[in-house]
């Protein structure tokens, strides 16, 4: 058995192995149709036709689940990471969506408010929040998020975007990113916003983006090379690709050489695309959360 994301959401894959080369004769899949939650990953074989991994859901934070290959049915929860709990009629659970962007079709998760104590009394578009992953080859996931459901029981709708260059969409869509990052998201992340604008679903007057790290650069971006979003945050984000590109880890030496382009030798295009060179463009408010390690 094993898993892989397909259109953003996860997939068990079990293989029937049946004659002596150890060839699989069928493949199967199985995904939240079979009680299997949207997103889970470290899958483990049991006894039998047990199985066991780690997901999660909108309403449920980490968590140890166990499921039956022959039973079915709804995956049981062995053990959480939190022992909060909250009202279902507290809780977004998202909805995911396309929208039209650059380079084709983008994807994303949308969470509209939600809180059961009160009564929305106007029909105006709520406020939106726009989430950029980071990564910045990554993706966003549906697991309880407090950092989400803060803002949809407040009146907020968020849009959690994967972006071009996301993980779980397919090789093509990975590549998206390939020598484009500052671009890509960018133009992505402002799709997103102004397909729910026109959509009803958000009021244009009071978009806003935040994310963190790979994230906070395309927060930061967004802010500084679009004129899309009011305000944004930016937790220790990179605002110098430069800065980052002389002084990352060992692991991501030469990360950027795919996702921007070579340096020194292409020194000109990490200036081009730093949001610290474009300070004078910025006009809206900008809280810009920032420490010594980036997490």
């Amino acid at each position: 058995a094993a898993q892989y994301s397909k259109d953003g959401k996860s997939v068990l894959l079990v293989a029937n192995v049946s004659d002596s080369n150890n060839a699989a004769s069928d493949i199967i899949e199985y995904g939240s149709d079979d009680g299997l939650p949207m997103m889970f990953g470290g899958v483990h074989p049991g006894e039998g036709d047990d199985i066991y991994f780690m997901g999660g859901s909108p309403s449920t934070a980490s968590s140890i689940y166990k499921w039956n290959l022959q039973s079915k049915g709804e995956a049981s929860i062995l053990a959480c990471s939190s022992e909060l709990s909250f009202d279902e009629d507290l809780i977004s659970v998202p909805k995911q969506i396309e929208f039209p962007t650059t380079l084709g079709t983008a994807f994303g998760y949308y969470y509209a408010p939600k809180n059961g104590k009160y009564t929305c009394t106007t029909d105006a578009a709520p406020p939106l929040l726009v989430k950029a992953h980071g990564g910045p080859t990554a993706c966003t996931g549906t697991s309880f998020n407090a950092g989400i459901q803060y803002w949809t029981s407040r009146g907020f709708a968020i849009l959690d975007v994967d972006y071009g260059g996301s993980t779980g969409y397919g090789r093509d869509y990975r590549r998206r990113l390939r020598k484009s990052w500052g671009i890509v998201d960018i133009d992505d992340v402002c799709a997103g916003a102004e397909y729910l604008v026109k959509e009803g679903l958000a009021d244009g007057d009071r978009l806003c983006i935040d994310g963190g790290s790979a994230g906070g650069y395309t927060t930061l971006g967004a802010l500084a090379f679009r004129d899309v979003f009011k305000a944004g945050t930016s937790l220790y984000g990179i605002g110098d690709l430069t800065a980052l590109a002389g002084d990352t880890h060992k692991f991501e030496s030469r990360y950027l050489d795919g996702l921007v382009g070579t340096y020194p030798e292409e020194e000109d295009v990490y200036k081009e695309r730093s949001p610290i060179e474009s300070v004078d463009t910025l006009s809206c408010p900008i809280l810009l959360l920032q420490g010594v390690e980036d997490k």
